[in-house]
């Protein structure tokens, strides 16, 4: 296999803005040559504007959540109901990995889903050890675990050097959510 076609795993991390959206961007790139995507996205279960746009792209990019709707709040020991949705979501992502439908797959938030404790290094690195060669990964989220990152090919973190939140300003429609 080429490198132009073997796919490769991509770790987008940091405490910056920009993560899920530079995803978003690979699968609309990747549209662009007939490539389908999957999207899951771990820990959202409310709505973002990327859900109705994706729904215009689908067959081509489809996405699907797998939390609850409103913030995730973890201090200790994670809900169960947020353990099991993660769980079944990286079974979904699995299926839809191995299916030969989609040349990408992203992994929205999984990295917070490791950091919270809803899902293991361990299953994720078993996720990723299952990427056939051809299919692109790309897992997002802050706090990406170091394993994680040295199994990628390529790593990006993005940091924040100023934001409007500091001054007060909420999420807004169409640029935050």
């Amino acid at each position: 296999m080429s490198q132009k076609e073997k796919g490769y795993i991509q770790v987008y991390t940091g405490n910056g803005k920009g993560k899920t959206t530079a995803a978003l961007g690979l699968a609309l790139r990747a549209l662009g040559y007939g490539y389908r995507t999957y999207i899951g996205q771990f820990l959202k279960g409310q709505f973002y504007g990327e859900l109705e746009a994706i729904k215009r792209l689908s067959p081509y990019i489809v996405i699907e959540q797998f939390g609850r709707k409103g913030f995730i709040h973890v201090t200790e020991n994670p809900d169960e109901e947020d353990i099991r949705r993660a769980r079944e979501g990286l079974e979904k992502c699995r299926k839809a990995m191995l299916s030969n439908k989609y040349k990408i797959i992203i992994l929205d938030e999984i990295n917070v889903a490791i950091y919270f404790n809803l899902l293991t290094e361990k299953e994720v690195l078993d996720f990723i050890n299952q990427k056939p060669e051809e299919v692109e990964l790309v897992l997002t989220g802050r706090y990406a675990p170091e394993s994680i990152i040295e199994r990628a090919d390529l790593v990006t973190e993005m940091k924040e050097i100023k934001h409007y939140y500091q001054k007060g300003v909420k999420a807004r429609k169409g640029f935050e959510k």
